[in-house]
């Protein structure tokens, strides 16, 4: 695995060492052991695009709870494909830094990076993918039913966004069934699918339009914001689209009594989904987000062989 712009740039074996080398690490760091400084004399560099509060933090401290250090990079100063070329950027980098993690517009930027860098090329979301969001849902679906996730049923409610198209992947990669539950027009797009399926054939993912019909055997409920960052413009229209679709304790009720509740956060509470649902004992939300940091521990630590 020389980047991880996609989840399909991991094989399976490496999803399970990512996630293995993960909670090894958390449970290092709950019990204070050091880590092994696998990044001692690295530096990687950090480019966000886009604002981010789990993004940044999770990364600059495993970075450094890994040995290495963070350069954070402006925007406007580097100005990706207009102040210059991605490639010439990309080339720079290369020659300069161990790593680079990037949060980007539009996935091209990153697929550009990649070919032109030299050293590993880490997606921190794009347009089209979030493949390290998905590892930390990965991470925490292991928390609450084990290591073993085969046969489990995660139902996505809402856009078929990056985050759903990562989420079905790795979902498929571990043998978990995907349904998407999504209003007309917002579902994933047919290729998606079809580009899960090329890899992994015997993928159960499924797209219906009802969220009760989707929750009905589901382990996991998930969900995310109907109005991404870009789409401040359609946020009525989505608001609109999008109605029926919210998590809340009437569709909690219709699944099995042990499914918990997943969001990638930023929420937008009562919308999307309720207080009651995001703060209730089903909730993992939180938990989630702090599975972010171990799981780019797990990433880092795979991409830079400690395991």
């Amino acid at each position: 695995m020389e980047h991880f712009i996609r989840i399909n740039d991991a094989s399976t074996s490496d999803l399970r060492r990512i996630l293995e080398l993960a909670a090894d690490l958390r449970r290092q760091r709950e019990a204070g052991v050091p880590h092994a400084p696998v990044l001692e004399g690295k530096t990687l560099a950090m480019l966000l695009e886009k604002p981010s509060l789990r993004t940044r933090i999770s990364f600059q401290v495993a970075v450094r709870e890994l040995g290495g250090a963070v350069i954070s990079l402006r925007p406007d100063e580097v100005g990706l494909g207009q102040r210059e070329a991605v490639a010439d950027a990309a080339r720079v980098l290369g020659g300069m830094v161990h790593g680079v993690i990037a949060r980007v517009i539009r996935h091209s930027t990153l697929e550009e990076m990649a070919q032109h860098a030299g050293i590993p090329v880490i997606n921190a979301l794009s347009d089209q993918s979030h493949p390290c969001q998905a590892l930390a849902d990965a991470l925490t679906m292991m928390d609450e039913f084990g290591p073993e996730l085969t046969g489990r049923t995660v139902a996505f409610i809402g856009d078929g966004n990056n985050v759903a198209r990562s989420l079905a992947t790795i979902s498929a990669r571990l043998g978990m069934r995907f349904i998407l539950a999504s209003p007309q027009g917002y579902e994933l797009p047919d290729e998606a699918f079809e580009e899960i399926r090329a890899r992994q054939g015997d993928a159960r993912l499924e797209l219906v339009r009802s969220p009760r019909e989707a929750v009905r055997d589901a382990d996991v409920i998930y969900t995310d914001t109907w109005v991404s960052m870009g789409q401040e413009k359609e946020a009525e229209k989505r608001r609109r689209a999008f109605e029926g679709f919210q998590v809340n304790e009437q569709l909690l009720a219709l699944a099995p009594p042990h499914a918990i509740v997943m969001h990638c956060l930023p929420a937008h509470r009562n919308v999307e989904i309720t207080d009651a649902v995001i703060d209730g004992p089903r909730s993992r939300v939180f938990v989630q987000a702090h599975n972010r940091l171990h799981a780019q521990k797990g990433l880092l630590g795979v991409l830079y062989a400690m395991v």
